[in-house]
């Protein structure tokens, strides 16, 4: 009888030490200066910025954090949450950067009533970590202006500084500030 209480001991701390403990992630808004851009005048508003939609790939929808192991395989965490919808976070932070950006122009997440009004969608197909310390932040935008679209794709591949999610989600929202930045230099 005695030979088996180290066995159940063992188990038992097995057991708790196994922690389902879920931690929760938001993309932060990075501050920096304006990227130079045209000045207000007379604090007339220049152009209206619709950003109607950012969309994210499938595998990217759900609520755990992506990280790939491989070149061909992907894994959900189960652990690692988004504490909001990540597309809902990417928005917010596009329409920051751009508003930031674009001065001079009304962003919006809402429509505007006129005529006069740019629609941007983006759509991410990439926005996780990778085996081999690589951050991927791709895919591609729309601006809908005067009738015409314009198409681009994008496709950043950062390294990430430190080991952890914490950095991961660091390193990931450092390339959706670049992205937004390059978005505002190419439509402006």
């Amino acid at each position: 009888m005695m030979k088996w209480i180290p066995v159940v001991l063992a188990l038992f701390l097995t057991a708790c030490s196994s922690s389902d403990q879920k931690t929760y992630y938001q993309l932060p808004v990075l501050s920096s200066t304006a990227t130079t851009g045209s000045a207000m005048s007379s604090g007339a508003v220049q152009r209206h910025l619709w950003v109607e939609r950012v969309s994210v790939a499938d595998y990217l929808a759900g609520s755990g954090l992506v990280y790939q192991t491989n070149d061909v395989q992907y894994t959900l965490t189960q652990n690692n949450l988004w504490a909001s919808p990540l597309d809902q976070q990417l928005q917010q932070a596009l329409v920051t950067y751009l508003r930031r950006d674009l001065p001079g122009s009304l962003v919006s997440t809402q429509a505007a009533n006129t005529d006069e009004q740019d629609v941007l969608n983006v759509n991410v197909t990439g926005f996780h970590g990778r085996y081999d310390g690589i951050v991927v932040v791709s895919g591609s935008w729309s601006l809908t202006r005067n009738g015409q679209v314009i198409q681009r794709d994008f496709t950043l591949n950062l390294k990430q500084k430190e080991d952890g999610y914490d950095a991961l989600v660091r390193t990931l929202a450092a390339g959706w500030q670049q992205e937004a930045s390059q978005i505002a230099m190419q439509i402006r």
